[in-house]
């Protein structure tokens, strides 16, 4: 799997886990010079608490496009060390 922004790979790896539809890459994967700093959080009844990070790529920002849960529940513990992508980034294969 591929996830792709702005015309540049932000993520690639055959070992995704998908969960409600997202496939979640591991962190290892991720190139992470196009992360940058967000604030953001979001509460989920079942994963736990959600982390965000901002894409910058070729001088454009993509606030709040990568999110991560740091410590997800028992329920969610497949996802842990790894990271999901929208608001237009492209997961293909």
């Amino acid at each position: 799997m591929k996830a792709t922004w702005n015309g540049v790979v932000i993520a690639e790896s055959d070992d995704t886990v998908v969960v409600e539809g997202n496939h979640y890459f591991p962190e290892s994967s991720v190139r992470r010079e196009f992360l940058t700093f967000s604030n953001h959080r979001t509460s989920c009844p079942w994963k736990g608490q959600a982390r965000y990070h901002s894409l910058l790529v070729n001088g454009e920002l993509n606030p709040d496009a990568v999110w991560y849960y740091p410590e997800p529940s028992e329920a969610a513990k497949e996802i842990k060390g790894r990271v999901a992508f929208w608001k237009g980034v492209k997961v293909s294969d």
